[in-house]
């Protein structure tokens, strides 16, 4: 017997919810965040702007979730080296690796631009903010932590070392220039944060 039950109007369509995705990275870097509108977003996608409203509450939801599907999808063509960093034994080229491959995010348009939109967005949306931190950059951050709590059991860096404040020493520089465009991203930055923090951090 044929099922004759309706489908559910509320669930989202694959191909819907990808060409959603793929508007509002594309019209974010052509256009910028605050002259992306609903509207034209699903004009790019295709759909109808209530279908948009009835999945997102707001264009900052629909770019956040985006982003964070654009990262996922790095994170699949990476594979497991996308969970976690690297653990070779040696602490200051396994940061060298991992600092140097978020300068070649952190430099390409497709992540610069709507990193940008949804950090200012943050700042003004709590509520986007919180999401934003939860979302992605704690995750990210984590795999810091666990990479220094590996080195510190290995009595590679002091044992007093508290992970969550040393990651700062890579990230923070990092992200300050990249935040404020003081200065170029480059490998070599890279390469000089992990030394100049790794020199406070040798066991005494």
């Amino acid at each position: 017997m044929a099922d004759t039950r309706t489908p559910d109007s509320t669930r989202r369509s694959e191909r819907s919810r990808r060409a959603i995705y793929d508007a509002a990275l594309a019209l974010v870097g052509e256009v910028g965040y605050q002259r992306t509108t609903i509207e034209g977003i699903a004009a790019r996608a295709g759909v109808g702007k209530q279908t948009i409203y009835r999945w997102w509450p707001s264009k900052a939801a629909v770019l956040l979730e985006a982003f964070v599907d654009l990262n996922q999808q790095a994170a699949d063509a990476l594979g497991e080296t996308a969970q976690a960093i690297p653990d070779t034994g040696d602490l200051a080229a396994d940061l060298r690796r991992v600092l140097r491959a978020t300068v070649d995010e952190l430099v390409d348009p497709k992540y610069d631009i709507p990193t940008r939109a949804l950090t200012a967005e943050g700042i003004v949306d709590a509520e986007l903010g919180s999401r934003y931190v939860d979302t992605l950059l704690r995750p990210a951050l984590q795999l810091y932590v666990d990479r220094l709590v590996a080195a510190r059991e290995a009595g590679h860096v002091r044992a007093d070392v508290d992970p969550e404040t040393a990651l700062e020493l890579f990230t923070g520089p990092l992200t300050h220039r990249w935040l404020l465009r003081t200065a170029p991203l480059t490998h070599a930055y890279a390469d000089r944060l992990v030394d100049y923090a790794l020199n406070g951090l040798a066991p005494r």
